[in-house]
């Protein structure tokens, strides 16, 4: 029963969209953007709390939302770990407990609206904004971004061009195009109203759907990168990774089989750390 209900609330929502777009199309097109922006899940959970609670250190304000930073204190080369949507930082806990072994002195943030940051909304320039602040703050060698992560830390490269000495992306996606369209076949929205939501992106954020692509922005990357990303990927295909790495001249790529888009695996984590500490 739970089953059926949840595959028919998508169709429900966007037939309400639908129909208020055809009365007062603004107003539907702000719904939809707002819909796309809120993610359901992610915040802090109790026996996450566990984990992240006596990490916490401080704070950054980014558009009057606090986001949380986390550190785990290391000799070594200092690393930010930089999570996906409707996620937040335990997601590296397997691997925070690697760089830890190795020394690492390593960092990691909740974005907003995810695990213990403020905030109701993210966007990718938006993520990206929050980085740049941590970076500018933080001062790390290496970033590590997980899917929406790994799209906002090449962003913040393209845009900001702060200064590290690698980038290591997992399961990035890359075409905002694709990503919209896949919103538009879940809720099915009206063309009409998905166009009215792109010139309100445009309006809004500076950029239309095909401007918004992760593999051009990535030539412009002059740094060493790993990307990691699972063939059989059912969130972001593996040939966002691909067209990323062959726009991304300094780059490498490793592609897995069964891990899915979460990536979590000792092997995953070794070949992060291998790359992380090689000349």
């Amino acid at each position: 029963m739970k089953k059926t209900i949840k595959k028919f609330i998508p169709k429900i929502i966007g037939a309400q969209l639908n129909s208020l777009h055809l009365v007062h199309s603004a107003k539907a097109t702000k719904k939809a953007y707002k819909l796309f922006c809120t993610p359901r899940l992610g915040k802090a959970k109790p026996h996450h709390n566990a984990f992240l609670n006596p990490a916490k250190t401080q704070e950054i304000m980014v558009e009057g939302n606090s986001i949380q930073c986390y550190r785990w204190p290391g000799e070594g080369k200092r690393v930010l770990l930089i999570h996906g949507w409707e996620s937040n930082t335990h997601r590296w806990k397997k691997l925070i407990e690697r760089l830890q072994e190795q020394s690492f002195d390593i960092y990691a943030l909740d974005a907003p609206a995810h695990g213990n940051s403020m905030g109701k909304i993210i966007h990718v320039p938006l993520y990206a904004q929050v980085i740049h602040q941590a970076l500018q703050k933080i001062n790390p060698a290496y970033v590590i971004g997980h899917s929406m992560g790994a799209m906002a830390s090449v962003y913040e490269q393209y845009t900001y061009k702060s200064p590290i000495e690698k980038l290591v992306l997992l399961g990035p996606p890359s075409e905002l195009q694709k990503i919209i369209s896949d919103y538009q076949a879940i809720l099915k929205l009206r063309p009409s109203l998905i166009q009215d939501l792109e010139n309100y992106f445009f309006k809004n954020l500076g950029y239309k759907y095909n401007d918004f692509s992760i593999a051009r922005f990535a030539k412009s990357l002059q740094i060493p990168g790993l990307i990691i990303h699972d063939k059989y990927d059912k969130i972001a295909p593996v040939y966002a990774s691909r067209s990323i790495h062959n726009a991304w001249q300094n780059s490498f790529l490793i592609e897995t089989e069964g891990l899915g888009h979460s990536l979590y695996s000792p092997e995953v984590n070794t070949e992060i750390i291998k790359f992380l500490n090689a000349n």
